[in-house]
């Protein structure tokens, strides 16, 4: 989940590099909720 978060926050940047900003914001997106989802299910695999 974690290396699925990094791989859009890098794709994110090359696209803004690029000038797709666009696409770079939707891959923004994607990497942040794949981040929130990560530290939920982080959270919750510590506490059990």
């Amino acid at each position: 989940m974690l290396n699925l978060a990094i791989a859009f926050g890098v794709l994110a940047l090359i696209a803004a590099v690029f000038g797709f900003g666009g696409i770079a914001t939707q891959f923004a997106g994607i990497a942040k909720f794949l981040l929130v989802v990560f530290v939920i299910l982080a959270i919750v695999m510590f506490i059990l």
